[in-house]
């Protein structure tokens, strides 16, 4: 695919997507959505990436919907979910869940761990964006905000369901019906974020915590985790939850990785773990 409004690159076993309308303040489009999934869907098939990180290019991570294609789709005849619906897409994380096959949720049905890197504003679709990566960083100061309740509409893109798991209910309430802009600092506060870095060099620290984490951990071992983690989420029963994870335990025993990682830890010295397969 021909990348217009994003760009990427992979090194070190991390691969770095970038949305990249900066004078549009990474406004959030429908070619961007498909770029988008396209790179995440590329990279999750690459054997060598082990994480992704998304972030914005310029000083803002994305700003939203962009304000002429919400004038579109007020002045268009067509259903919204329709039209939505009829664009060919790239499936990132198809064929785990079937909730996960939904906008955005895909992220939980990758195999590999996403970083959202908030280097600047986040405001509307892009919160609920970060809201389903599996790790969040944010630069000092960064400013959030649903915005959504200004703008005369309800809650995106599953935020309504996802916000008040991260944060809890009351907290995520207020954000939403408020559409007040939240600081980074809050934000972590609240657990939504796992962590607030310095603006100077905020992609820079980023980026050296996801080669820490391609180098140093199991991406059979993360992935069956994030399946672990995220399905549990769709039936909260916990004894299920023991017995997937003494069946997963039983399999994994017997993988590679396992033995590596044990030997490794014996010896004091780096894992050389496999490149991830297919599941």
């Amino acid at each position: 695919m021909e990348l217009k409004v994003t760009e990427s690159s992979v090194q070190d076993g991390v691969a770095l997507v970038r949305l990249n309308r900066p004078e549009r303040g990474n406004s959030w489009t429908h070619r961007m959505n498909a770029e988008y999934r396209w790179l995440m869907q590329s990279h999750d098939e690459n054997p060598e990436v082990r994480v992704i990180v998304v972030t914005g290019a310029g000083r803002q991570f994305c700003v939203g919907a962009d304000f002429r294609a919400l004038e579109h789709h007020q002045a268009s005849t067509k259903d919204y979910s329709k039209a939505t619906e009829e664009l060919e897409l790239a499936e990132p994380g198809k064929g785990v869940h079937e909730e996960f096959e939904h906008e955005l949720v895909w992220h939980w049905g990758m195999n590999k761990p996403v970083i959202a890197a908030v280097n600047g504003a986040c405001a509307g679709i892009a919160v609920s964006l970060t809201a389903f990566c599996d790790l969040r960083y944010a630069a000092a100061g960064a400013k959030f905000t649903a915005a959504t309740s200004r703008l005369g509409l309800p809650a995106e893109y599953g935020l309504s369901w996802v916000l008040p798991r991260l944060i809890g209910l009351s907290p995520a309430v207020e954000i939403l019906f408020t559409g007040r802009v939240v600081l980074a600092e809050e934000m972590q506060t609240l657990g939504f974020l796992h962590g607030v870095l310095p603006a100077e060099d905020f992609e820079a620290q980023v980026l050296a915590r996801a080669r820490a984490l391609a180098a140093t951990v199991s991406p059979v071992a993360v992935r069956a985790a994030k399946r672990q983690v995220y399905a549990e989420q769709m039936h909260l029963q916990p004894g299920r939850s023991v017995e997937d994870a003494k069946r997963l335990t039983g399999e994994l025993l017997k993988h590679p990785d396992c033995k590596e990682g044990v030997k490794a830890m014996q010896e004091k010295r780096a894992p050389a773990f496999q490149p991830l397969g297919k599941p």
